[in-house]
């Protein structure tokens, strides 16, 4: 077939390859939109999946964010289609199944018709043990120089940084502030927008001219693409769907040293992620915080978070001087830190807390230097039973501290 989901005109690998970079970045700019919905053409492209599973156009509700999806009375929401369908009986026709249900079904149909397409592909050029590892810590046109195949590079280039940026550093926040909300119990949900990566994928081999879809996949698979264009997520129910606008306001950044143009969510001033109804989460590089880590980081209110993550990055912002003051942590030792020349190790003890082991802080400074041009402090909790700074360091990478002491730099 020919079109956005048909096979292209022949072309170097280099050029292909440039093209699958340009595809890619097409979709995560549509995964990062803040423009307001396609509301026709969304409701276009629900209505017509909503025929492919048998079933009749919803009426359409429009909400300001997915909390605001919550918020909505009885009446107005789907009916909650997982408990449904964890009780639904495996023997039932899929005629009975909820809407809902019919479409997840619908979607993983072709999503497995179209990776038998691609995988059989990809089985017909293999990566050499660690190629596939080593391409990914280099710029896609040097593993092409270097002998990745085409096809394999299609995966490294564009779904795994898709899946990263959208999936994981985009929805994985959104979806775990909103599961909080929503108490764990929701509707069956299609993310629109971040659905981009999956999407992507088989896009990229259609318009490179690697595959060629049947006239059904292809059609069906343009109406999901064309949902990922158009508007948020959204909510079908049996005769309702709810569908939410996009954010307003999305911040990013690139990722550290990723060759693939990964990005992570952060902005250190206000939410990350803002919905026109002020539903927002905040994230500062690419770790989501509760509000008050980024307006009144306190000692006191680290100790009393129990998130790894969110501790370490509030003491980040925060500052390590102004933490060690405000949490009383008594230094017990310092000395030049031999795996890092020119930097200090600091050894502190700190207060009891009776929901931990006891153990002190080690105060190091990171080997390798951050975009910035800066090197980043971090603590790291060691026995209490360590009184020396260098056997504390090279505690933390099991070895004793007269090893340690003998180290190249570390990174």
């Amino acid at each position: 077939m020919s079109g956005p989901f048909g096979p292209g005109s022949p072309t170097s690998e280099s050029d292909l390859l440039r093209q699958a970079i340009t595809i890619r970045d097409e979709w995560l700019g549509r995964a990062l939109s803040t423009l307001p919905a396609d509301r026709p053409a969304a409701e276009a492209a629900i209505t017509e999946l909503y025929s492919l599973v048998g079933q009749a156009a919803p009426r359409f509700q429009w909400v300001d964010s997915p909390a605001a999806m919550l918020r909505l009375p009885p009446e107005e929401r789907p009916d909650a289609a997982p408990a449904q369908l964890r009780a639904a009986h495996p023997r039932n026709r899929a005629a009975d199944w909820p809407t809902a249900c019919r479409l997840a079904s619908c979607m993983a149909d072709l999503r497995r018709d179209l990776d038998r397409l691609v995988n059989a592909q990809l089985a017909g050029t293999p990566l050499a043990p660690g190629q596939r590892r080593a391409a990914r810590d280099v710029a896609p046109e040097e593993a092409l120089r270097q002998g990745v195949p085409l096809r394999q590079l299609l995966e490294i280039a564009v779904r795994e940084p898709l899946e990263a940026s959208v999936g994981d550093a985009v929805g994985g926040p959104l979806r775990t502030a909103f599961t909080t909300l929503a108490g764990g119990a929701s509707p069956l949900v299609w993310s629109g927008q971040h659905e981009a990566p999956w999407i992507a994928r088989y896009d990229t081999w259609c318009r490179l001219g690697l595959a060629t879809l049947p006239a059904a996949a292809g059609h069906q698979l343009g109406l999901w693409a064309e949902l990922a264009r158009c508007c948020g997520w959204w909510w079908p129910g049996e005769e309702v769907c709810v569908l939410a606008e996009r954010p307003r306001a999305v911040h990013h950044e690139p990722l550290p040293h990723a060759p693939n143009g990964q990005i992570r969510l952060h902005r250190d001033a206000g939410p990350a992620v803002e919905f026109g109804d002020g539903w927002a989460v905040h994230v500062l590089h690419g770790t989501p915080v509760p509000e008050w880590v980024l307006s009144e980081p306190t000692a006191e209110r680290i100790a009393a978070e129990r998130n790894v993550e969110v501790r370490r990055t509030a003491i980040e912002r925060l500052g390590w001087d102004s933490y060690i003051e405000q949490a009383g942590l008594r230094l017990l030792a310092s000395a030049p830190d031999p795996g890092n020349p020119g930097c200090e190790l600091r050894l502190y003890d700190t207060p009891r807390d009776v929901r931990l082991p006891p153990s002190r802080l080690l105060l190091a400074v990171n080997g390798s230097v951050e975009r910035d041009g800066r090197r980043r402090r971090y603590g790291l909790a060691v026995p209490d039973g360590i009184d020396d700074p260098v056997a504390a360091a090279g505690w933390s990478y099991g070895l004793s501290g007269e090893v340690y002491a003998r180290l190249a730099r570390r990174t």
